[in-house]
């Protein structure tokens, strides 16, 4: 079968919610990766047969998001575009339902992604108050509107839901992320101080690694108020200490947790294209892939023990690729938390749980020099509609750099799912 190519790919910097990309929206951040991944490939955008873009939190003023991003970007209006949302996984989802259309005929070559500004989610008014400024805009008459206005209490109606605490908060289980992640941590028997030490790591890493990460970068002025592009993701801290890290209190669970603002992913804005196309496409149009998908999966856990879903998809996708767990040679685990990634790697190497699960020969341990060699969303950041397309690009950048053939990249996914995707070069 005709081999999933990924051609090419490029994303952003990454920067912090309310830093340098405050005032981009998501559509201008997957315009900015979308537009540079087609000029830097030279490519006549007449032969993109779809646009697909994961997105989180969807701007109401750029309903499917993928369509704005792709006109935006000078794709053809006949072009269709379609957003894809399976929240931290949306980037992935983008990615695998090309190479789904391609297998079923649907298309050769798709521009697919993921954009995410976090700044911009909004904050939202209560149910009652929408009703009372609905009717008052429908009252025909002065003394209509201001019994309206007179319904109004401005402590209690004015006090905003804020969209992005309720995106991390599971409706099924009524537990945020981060308290997801302390259940793992007490599950696993993970201590405060594991999980700060791999934050420093994360950190550590991404500010060595500054100048291979710019390889996959395209450089971003935000504004006309800005003299200079920004070139860099700004969330890597460069004196990052454990004794910093110490200090922080528990964010999620006060008192007894140990997950904290300093071990967990950092709230942040940025988009990635990747142009997918099938093998045979690519090698008439004269393109040089970075490297194929192998196989791919989707695993589904419990809500409250969602960053447990790479343990799980992970395996599953070794086993389609038919590959062991030592075949690969480097992985990128998202950071979503430092005790999730932590809590990943014992159930791998666990035999209980690779027997209980039936992923025996597919599970393992994994080498730390493997993994995340660049850093994570720990100190890079997890704009949560782009990760999965970042990771896939990171992990081809560094297949590429370092002559070596099969990666695999892995998120946990709110809402409680886990995804994988093997590469190979």
């Amino acid at each position: 079968m005709d081999r999933i190519a990924i051609v090419a790919g490029i994303r952003t910097p990454f920067c912090k919610m309310g830093t340098s990309f405050n005032n981009l929206s998501a559509q201008e951040l997957g315009r900015i990766a979308a537009r540079e991944v087609i000029e830097r490939q030279e490519l006549d955008v007449k032969l993109i047969d779809e646009v697909i873009f994961g997105c989180v939190g969807q701007p109401a003023e750029a309903a499917n998001i993928a369509r704005v991003v792709a006109l935006l970007a000078g794709v053809p209006k006949t072009t269709p575009a379609v957003t894809v949302h399976r929240n931290c996984a949306s980037g992935i989802e983008a990615v695998v339902n090309a190479a789904i259309k391609i297998r079923a005929g649907e298309g050769s070559v798709f521009l697919t992604g993921g954009t995410e500004s976090m700044s911009n989610i909004p904050f939202f008014l209560s149910k009652q108050y929408q009703e009372i400024l609905t009717g008052i805009s429908r009252a025909k008459t002065l003394p209509e509107k201001l019994q309206g206005f007179a319904k109004i209490r401005p402590h209690h109606f004015l006090s905003p839901r804020i969209g992005l605490q309720l995106g991390l908060t599971d409706p099924v289980c009524g537990l945020n992320m981060g308290q997801t992640a302390e259940v793992l941590a007490k599950e696993f028997g993970i201590t405060r101080r594991q999980q700060d030490e791999f934050a420093l790591g994360s950190h550590q890493k991404a500010i060595a690694g500054r100048a291979v990460l710019r390889e996959e970068m395209v450089p971003v002025i935000p504004g006309p108020k800005y003299k200079e592009a920004v070139i860099d993701d700004n969330g890597p801290r460069e004196g990052q200490t454990m004794e910093a890290l110490a200090k922080l209190k528990p964010f999620f669970e006060r008192g007894t947790g140990t997950v904290t603002a300093g071990n967990s992913s950092q709230i942040t804005d940025g988009a990635c294209a990747l142009l997918v196309a099938s093998e045979l496409r690519a090698k008439v149009l004269g393109m040089k892939p970075l490297g194929y998908i192998r196989s791919f999966a989707f695993a589904g856990v419990e809500p409250n023990r969602m960053g447990i879903g790479p343990a799980h998809a992970i395996p599953m996708a070794l086993k389609k690729a038919g590959m062991k767990l030592s075949d690969v040679q480097a992985f990128e685990i998202n950071e979503a938390f430092a005790a999730q990634v932590l809590a990943c790697l014992r159930a791998l190497s666990s035999e209980k749980f690779a027997k209980d699960f039936g992923y025996e020969g597919h599970t393992g341990d994994i080498d730390p020099a493997k993994l995340n060699i660049n850093g994570g969303a720990i100190a890079l950041g997890h704009p949560v509609g782009t990760s999965g397309a970042r990771l896939i690009l990171t992990m081809l950048k560094h297949l590429n750099r370092n002559n070596l053939n099969c990666g695999v990249v892995s998120l946990c996914v709110g809402g409680g799912q886990g995804a994988a995707v093997v590469l190979e070069r």
